[in-house]
């Protein structure tokens, strides 16, 4: 199939009244198709089980360049799988290639799960998403936080993964002067998914930073947290 026959396959299940709706919830401008996270799913993976990674690599370029809401998360979802082959980079260029163009949550949050699965493939990509955390783009920022979600769900970390945790503790610490709602979230939920495997480690960096965190943040980093 062309290319163009796979946006149509997004665009025959178009529900005019769910896009205006979807408009006005996401409060950006593009074209949005009206589509259900389900109904993208059972076409991702129609065309997973058809297309090999290079091919599958073209079609998530081609879907991204639309700018159609839905065919951005279906561009996600074609790379999100914990292995790939090849994985030659290709697909993680992509998905970083991406990532300057993020302006809200849903898209952004689809993109850095596909790239959760090829930095834990790959951990020396941190490198690269350290300089996001640099970014002027809030968006950037808060992906760094975001696509390393893996990193606190060990709860037995071996050498590496210990001091990868740290560095990303690091970047949050870092954050934390920045008091944009998003970016607060951000902090506030990796240290939630932490807590849930090493609530020591997520009490420490609270009682060094939490103070100049925003209330809310400070307290959401805190729910899970066992009873000490």
């Amino acid at each position: 199939m062309s290319a163009d026959t796979y946006l149509e396959a997004l665009q025959a299940l178009a529900d005019p009244v769910r896009a205006e709706g979807m408009r006005a919830y996401h409060k950006v401008d593009r074209a949005y198709l009206g589509l259900t996270n389900p109904q993208i799913d059972d076409l991702t993976k129609t065309w997973r089980s058809e297309l090999n990674v290079p091919a599958r690599v073209a079609l998530a370029d081609m879907l991204w360049q639309t700018d159609i809401h839905e065919a951005r998360i279906a561009a996600a979802k074609l790379l999100t799988q914990a292995r790939l082959r090849p994985d030659d980079t290709a697909a993680w260029d992509l998905i970083t290639s991406w990532v300057p163009d993020f302006d809200s949550w849903a898209i952004a949050d689809h993109a850095c799960i596909a790239g959760q699965k090829r930095l834990v493939a790959d951990p020396s990509r941190l490198d690269r998403v350290e300089g996001w955390t640099r970014s002027d783009n809030l968006w950037q920022r808060r992906a760094a936080m975001v696509i390393t979600l893996p990193w606190t769900k060990q709860n037995h970390p071996k050498p590496a993964e210990r001091a990868a945790r740290e560095r990303i503790l690091g970047w949050a610490a870092f954050y934390v002067p920045d008091h944009q709602w998003f970016i607060q979230k951000a902090i506030a939920w990796w240290l939630r998914e932490l807590g849930k495997h090493d609530a020591p480690r997520v009490r420490a960096f609270l009682a060094e930073h939490g103070g100049r965190m925003k209330p809310f943040a400070a307290k959401d980093a805190a729910r899970k947290l066992p009873l000490a």
